[in-house]
């Protein structure tokens, strides 16, 4: 029988729990707001006073216009639209888009559509620390470049990208738009929007409800829209407004700001802490770099399939990732290998994702559990 009090949650970068009040939100104004906020009736106008209220809070905090926030379901939608909406409306003017190979599948999988379509990719080359770097950027610019879309934080390796030296570098390009993937930053660290085009994030990764997402664009850009039938918040994502869900999301991420400096000074010492104990391993390779977000600590265990480690884990209800959730089956993690060149650390890399709701005790149980599997699968080696 398995003697586990307590279940040791470490995948926070693929989900989170939803916050309580988050939840409490989302309840009331399905009560509240029963109406379409398309109507014309009082129950329409009452539903659409309170998405105007709550797009003004998210509006607020993102230092964003609030007729630049375009609702989704998540930020595979908003990359997807950002990404096809942009270079279809503008592929008169080019072809060209400039990329990383550290990117979510919901980056890649629009691109590679869009190369079926005749545009051409370029894929940047990153330092060992994972990051881009500007020259690289203006080398590979060209007239017909129409946009660069570059995350800024992976999500396997936690790898901060020079967000607002791009964006100011791309100030020079007019014709050329900058998108970045927000998803693993928004809630976690300090965001500066200043000077880009496009930004994509969704709730559930600051405690907030799954199923609801945004896509900044700011005002003088024009996109082609994904779907297609009627009005709605903005002309560029048809459909009735899920109102209990942007109400959530404006609470999620209000919560999730409050303190952030502090939350986020929090996590850093239970990753310091969680990196001093694994280093001693001889088998053990820390992946992330030291500049990454603390959220995230990817590690690779030499010889130990990623999936063994991780049911090995499980076993004591102890719960990480391998790559990122929305990652393809394979078992070679690209964003690590990109970072360190190095095939056997790229085959056997685990992702553990830190909160500040990750107890001390929590940690401590996990390195116990740790030491046991890293004994007994190492040897197996």
């Amino acid at each position: 029988m398995n003697s586990v009090i307590f279940m040791v949650y470490l995948d926070y970068s693929a989900t989170t729990p939803v916050n309580s009040e988050v939840l409490d939100s989302y309840v009331k104004a399905s009560y509240k707001y029963p109406g379409n906020a398309n109507s014309l009736h009082r129950l329409g106008v009452e539903a659409n006073e309170m998405i105007e209220k709550s797009t003004k809070q998210i509006a607020d905090i993102l230092g964003v216009k609030e007729t630049e926030i375009i609702y989704t379901s998540g930020s595979s939608e908003s990359n997807n639209l950002a990404i096809l909406g942009t270079c279809l409306k503008y592929q008169n003017r080019g072809k060209h888009i400039l990329t990383s190979p550290l990117e979510h599948s919901s980056i890649y999988g629009p691109l590679s559509f869009l190369e079926k379509q005749g545009f051409e990719v370029t894929t940047l080359p990153v330092d060992s620390e994972g990051r881009i770097a500007l020259e690289d950027i203006k080398k590979n610019l060209r007239s017909d470049t129409i946009l660069v879309t570059v995350n800024a934080v992976n999500s396997e390796l936690g790898v901060r990208q020079p967000i607002e030296e791009i964006a100011t570098l791309l100030k020079e390009y007019p014709k050329c738009y900058f998108h970045v993937d927000m998803t693993q930053a928004i809630g976690k660290i300090d965001c500066s929007l200043k000077d880009i085009d496009l930004v994509s994030f969704s709730a559930h990764k600051f405690y907030g409800l799954k199923g609801i997402g945004v896509l900044v664009k700011k005002e003088n850009i024009e996109i082609e829209p994904l779907i297609h039938g009627g009005k709605s918040t903005t002309k560029y994502r048809s459909g009735t407004p899920a109102l209990p869900l942007i109400v959530s999301l404006a609470k999620a991420l209000r919560l999730a700001v409050t303190d952030q400096a502090m939350k986020e000074e929090d996590v850093r010492k239970k990753n310091e802490y969680l990196r001093s104990q694994l280093t001693k391993y001889e088998f053990v390779r820390i992946n992330s770099p030291k500049e990454a977000i603390p959220h995230i600590l990817n590690i690779s265990i030499l010889g130990v399939k990623p999936e063994t480690m991780l049911h090995a884990l499980e076993e004591d209800d102890i719960f990480i990732s391998t790559q990122s959730a929305c990652s393809s089956s394979r078992s070679l993690s690209e964003a690590v290998l990109a970072v360190t060149k190095d095939q056997k650390r790229a085959s056997s890399s685990i992702r553990i994702s830190l909160s500040p709701l990750t107890t001390q005790e929590e940690l401590d149980f996990f390195l116990t559990s740790f030491e046991k599997c890293y004994q007994r699968l190492t040897t197996l080696r």
